[in-house]
């Protein structure tokens, strides 16, 4: 691997499954980084680059310590990774490569020392919140979806096909459905490929999942109870 390599990947920025670290410092923060890499798409860590793609390098051998103690230590359950050090401009750059996990969710502390599950949009890690979390459960526990289509999901896949997009509150209120009842419709129709979610820094959208998947066989939908 030559550092030309290394030089295209940082010309990329950082995005979805890419991070720069300067240093790092704390094990807990780094955490926070691999449980969203884990809990997404995968991605790598290029420790030893500035946010403005400024090669500093790193003392390696500490450097991968303190990854490994936020990995075993800090990730909930633990996640696996791998290392490549690359020379460029006589810095050490190390890269760590972390793949999408089939345990997720997983949790890292939180700025409060709370365990809390990360996901990774676009270049920022994020708190996940439950309706995604559920959506990972059952992908884990691999159980099949049934989907009955009812008053309250013919009221959202309208107005879906009309507006685009909704928010929780919204589809709570114009169903006038609970919360608990809203978040069990929405995580059954993510889990089946039917919807799909949109993240912002301030706000959860949920729309029509613009590449649908048939369900599996031990998944079944029923139309009708209007």
């Amino acid at each position: 691997m030559s550092s030309k390599e290394l030089l295209n990947m940082i010309g990329q920025g950082e995005h979805q499954t890419q991070d720069f670290k300067f240093a790092i410092t704390d094990s807990k923060k780094i955490a926070r980084s691999l449980v969203a890499f884990a809990n997404t798409d995968g991605g790598r860590l290029l420790i030893g680059v500035k946010d403005n793609g400024n090669i500093v390098g790193v003392e390696s051998d500490e450097e991968y310590y303190m990854i490994e103690a936020a990995a075993k230590k800090h990730c909930q359950p633990a996640i696996p990774f791998d290392t490549i050090k690359w020379e460029v401009e006589g810095k050490t750059v190390l890269e760590i490569v972390v793949k999408k996990s089939k345990r997720r969710p997983h949790r890292a502390p939180d700025p409060d020392g709370q365990a809390t599950v990360y996901h990774r949009v676009k270049d920022m890690n994020m708190v996940a919140n439950r309706i995604l979390i559920e959506v990972w459960k059952k992908e884990r526990e691999g159980t099949g979806a049934l989907l009955k289509i009812k008053y309250a999901e013919s009221k959202l896949l309208t107005y879906l096909e009309i507006n685009g997009y909704i928010t929780f509150s919204k589809f709570c209120g114009m169903a006038n459905i609970s919360p608990r009842k809203a978040e069990k419709i929405l995580v059954n129709l993510i889990h089946m490929k039917v919807l799909e979610m949109d993240f912002t820094e301030s706000q959860v959208f949920y729309k029509i999942n613009t590449k649908p998947q048939l369900p599996d066989s031990n998944e079944d939908v029923i139309l009708g109870d209007f």
